[in-house]
């Protein structure tokens, strides 16, 4: 008996079971059924787990009808067809394709209206829209208010009636307080230090404005153009009944970093291993007043150093100008060396862009015994200098954190040597952009190159390139001319988010007056980069030559480098 009952009890649990598992279905059509395929073409859910759900879907699809024009609907059906099917019935009777909208100037500025429309009648009090898109444009309407200092703004339409067949007709009722918000305090959370200068001057937030928290919300997206902070969360306002007060989330980043590279190749003369390399150093924001130093020390194969320092002090006194100090030292072995002084007021235009107006002197004294040589003299040069630049930061992508440069620059001067004086004019550029065609695959291209224009030309004035940073492929500094420009691209692949792969395809072209060259140059390769624990390590196996030159393998150039962030 015991055996009987517990079977008994087992095989209804699996019917029940079943019972409550069982799945159901709605299907809607219209009364008239020519007009089904209206009902089809606003889709609804048609599968369900108990009635309350179906009963929720049938509301809510009535209510698309209203949306839809056919605010006159009726639900004529409700019926269980059986266990597991429900069908219900609409009657859609007439569909209203505009509404004409009644409001007061008083309230709504004109201006809002012909943003909206150029259907107004009767002085600017009526207009007419689609009836479907009722509901966003109140919602454009009531942002519009609420950025004029008017948060808690609300719109509603009254008086609903028919116009005809297939225009309604309504009134545009304002509730908003009487007194207009402004911005009363800012109180930032997370990095307190952040330079309050650039809350004024970058993101151009400052009390007394006039509340909107909308325009509030982009200005602070232009964070993620900053290197040395970024947004928490988005900004919160607490209302009281005196003052309105910002808080702002903010965190500071990570944005001193160290590069350098090792680079090693062949002496063609005596068969031994030459190293060469550079040490990188930017230091960013350490005092919260968001300047920025850079380092940089070079020596490579040919017997040249580098030393350059540059200094940016943004925002100086809480002005909207910014400065730039730059200290340029460069000696060739025993042959001559150079200093370069230049000094920038910039003017930041929003948060990508910039422009420069300054001075640049150099300075170059010849270090060989003679002093008849023709070519390298001592040389004084003062230039007045012009220059713009861009740059868009992508957060999502460590491996690549710039999307997008462009500098230009052009400087008008003149130079002095041996009590005679020589008109010059210089232009340089570099140009970048990284091309995503998708998570995976992207192309970088950068376009860099120099001219110096002159009666006549000394050695120790030319530019000097070739290089990692330049055409890779060739030994660091070794091309010398008055006029170059190279084209650097990568066509890069991620295998995941810490590592890629790219090709090495460089051409350039370069004029040198004093030698009568011109020449092509190529440059092919591969390379890969790799965020470690220490940085981002980069290496790159590149092979250059000149149109003349033959390829030859022993004129490639292993680089390496590492940016490591602190």
């Amino acid at each position: 008996m015991l055996r009987f009952s517990t079977s008994i009890i087992i095989l209804l649990f699996f019917f029940s079971s079943e019972i409550i598992g069982q799945e159901l279905q709605l299907k809607i059509t219209s009364i008239d059924s020519t007009k089904n395929a209206i009902i089809d073409s606003l889709s609804y859910s048609n599968r369900f787990k108990d009635y309350n759900s179906i009963k929720k879907e049938v509301d809510s699809f009535q209510i698309r009808l209203h949306t839809a024009g056919y605010i006159n609907n009726k639900l004529v059906q409700f019926q269980k067809k059986n266990d597991s099917i429900f069908n219900v019935a609409f009657q859609l009777n007439n569909k209203y394709k505009y509404i004409q909208i009644k409001y007061s100037p008083e309230f709504i500025n004109p201006s809002v209206i012909n943003d909206i429309t150029q259907n107004i009648k009767n002085n600017d009090t009526l207009f007419t829209i689609p009836f479907n898109k009722t509901e966003s444009i109140l919602n454009y309407i009531n942002e519009k208010l609420t950025e004029n200092g008017y948060p808690f703004t609300k719109i509603k339409l009254s008086k609903i009636g028919i116009k005809d067949k297939n225009t309604l007709k309504a009134s545009l009722i304002v509730l908003k307080n009487k007194t207009q918000r402004s911005l009363d305090k800012i109180i930032l959370k997370g990095y307190e230090k952040f330079p309050k200068s650039f809350l004024k001057r970058y993101l151009k937030i400052k009390p007394e404005k006039t509340f909107n928290i909308s325009s509030i919300n982009k200005k602070i997206e232009t964070l993620n153009n900053l290197k040395f902070a970024n947004q928490i969360r988005p900004p919160e306002a607490l209302f009281t009944k005196d003052s309105t007060i910002l808080y702002i989330y903010v965190e500071k980043k990570q944005s001193n970093s160290f590069d350098g590279f090792l680079g090693f190749n062949t002496n063609e003369e005596n068969n031994k291993l030459e190293f060469n390399g550079y040490l990188n150093l930017d230091l960013n924001n350490n005092f919260n007043y968001g300047e920025s130093l850079g380092i940089i020390y070079k020596s490579d194969e040919n017997e040249q150093t580098t030393f350059q320092a540059n200094l940016n002090t943004p925002y100086i006194l809480g002005s909207p100008i910014g400065a730039e100090l730059e200290l340029n030292l460069f000696k060739k072995d025993s042959t001559f060396s150079t200093v370069s002084q230049q000094a920038k007021l910039y003017y930041q235009l929003n948060s990508k862009t910039k422009v420069y107006s300054g001075v640049d002197f150099s300075e170059s004294t010849n270090l060989l015994n003679q002093d008849d040589s023709i070519e390298i003299q001592d040389y004084k040069s003062n230039f007045y200098t012009l220059s713009f630049s861009f740059e868009r930061r992508n957060r999502a992508y460590s491996l690549f954190p710039i999307q997008s440069s462009f500098i230009l620059e052009t400087g008008f001067g003149n130079r002095v040597k041996s009590n005679t004086t020589e008109n010059q004019t210089k232009i340089s550029t570099d140009i970048f952009h990284i091309f995503n065609l998708n998570t995976k695959n992207s192309i970088y291209g950068r376009l860099n190159g120099s001219w110096l224009t002159s009666d006549s030309f000394l050695e120790n004035e030319l530019y000097r390139f070739g290089g990692i940073n330049s055409i890779r492929g060739f030994e660091e500094n070794s091309l010398t001319a008055n006029l170059f420009t190279t084209l650097n691209t990568e066509y890069r692949y991620k295998l995941n988010s810490n590592i890629y792969i790219h090709s090495i395809i460089d051409l350039g072209y370069f004029d040198n007056s004093i030698s009568k060259q011109q020449e092509n140059l190529y440059g092919f390769g591969f390379g890969f980069g790799l965020i470690t624990k220490s940085g981002l390590l980069k290496f790159n196996f590149a092979n250059g030559r000149t149109q003349e030159q033959q390829f030859k393998f022993s004129n490639s150039k292993i680089h390496l480098s590492l940016i490591a962030l602190f």
